[in-house]
C-alpha cells in the first residue's frame, strides 16, 4: 500500500506508534527524536515527495496500552505505513509471554484489516540487559509473532549492538545515563537506517549505506 500511494500521489504518510523511544525520551529537542529525523531524511531522499511522519509515542506504555489507542492514533489518520515500536515495557514488567503474543496478534490483525502496511521495531540493545532476565525471551516473542504473520521487523537490537562493538560510538552515545533510553546520536542512526529501508522499498533503489553522522546541523 505504501509503495502504491507513493507511486500514485508522490506522497508518503507514516505513523510512528510506540512508547518512550518514539516519543523521544532522551532526545535533547523534539527535532532530534527519531520520527522527526526520519521525516527530514525521507524528504532528502525523495525530492518532490510530500512526507509526513506523525509521532504517536507515549512513554511507559505497554503493547496493550498501544492496542487500546491503535484505532484512533494509528488507523484513523489513514497512513501508508505504521512503525510499531513496542514490547520493551512488557519485558521490563514481565507481563507474560503468551499474553504479549496475543496482544501483538490483535494489533497486527487490526493493521491488516485496515489495509495499512506495518513494520515492527525490535527492542533496543542495552549495556546491562541482565537487569531484565526475560529481555531476550520477550524479544523472541516479538520476532516469532511478527514472522507468523509475515510482518517485517526493523532490527534495532542488532544495529545498536553492532554500533557499540564498532567503537564508533561510546555506550553513552547510544544509551543515556539511565541505561535504558536512547539519545540524540542513536536516534539519528535509527532514523537514518529506517529512511534507507523505506526509501529503498518505495523506489527500488539501493539504500544509502554511507557512514551515519552523529549529529545534525
Amino acid at each position: 500500500m505504501a509503495r502504491k500511494a507513493y507511486e500514485e500521489t508522490r506522497s508518503i504518510s507514516i505513523v510512528a506508534l510506540g512508547s518512550s523511544t518514539t516519543e523521544g525520551s532522551g532526545a535533547s529537542t523534539p527535532e532530534r527524536t527519531y520520527p522527526a529525523v526520519l521525516q527530514a531524511e525521507l524528504k532528502r531522499r525523495l525530492p518532490g515527495t510530500e512526507v509526513k511522519v506523525i509521532n504517536k509515542g507515549i512513554g511507559g506504555q505497554s503493547a496493550y496500552d498501544m492496542l487500546q489507542r491503535m484505532e484512533s492514533d494509528a488507523i484513523e489518520p489513514h497512513p501508508s505505513l505504521v512503525i510499531w515500536q513496542t514490547v520493551v515495557n512488557d519485558a521490563i514488567r514481565h507481563v507474560g509471554e503468551e499474553k504479549l503474543a496475543k496482544i501483538l496478534r490483535k494489533g497486527i490483525k487490526k493493521m491488516g484489516e485496515a489495509g495499512i502496511d506495518l513494520v515492527m521495531m525490535d527492542l533496543q540493545w542495552l549495556p546491562r540487559e541482565d537487569r531484565y532476565p526475560k529481555y531476550d525471551d520477550y524479544r523472541e516473542v516479538l520476532k516469532k509473532t511478527a514472522a507468523e504473520h509475515g510482518v517485517s521487523i526493523f532490527p534495532r537490537y542488532a544495529m545498536m549492538k553492532s554500533w557499540a562493538r564498532s567503537k564508533q560510538f561510546s555506550e553513552q552515545e547510544l544509551v543515556g545515563m539511565d541505561g535504558l533510553h536512547m539519545v540524540d546520536a542513536s536516534y539519528r542512526c535509527l532514523a537514518v537506517r529506517l529512511a534507507d529501508g523505506i526509501a529503498s522499498a518505495l523506489t527500488g533503489a539501493k539504500p544509502e549505506m554511507a557512514a551515519v553522522p552523529k549529529t545534525t546541523n
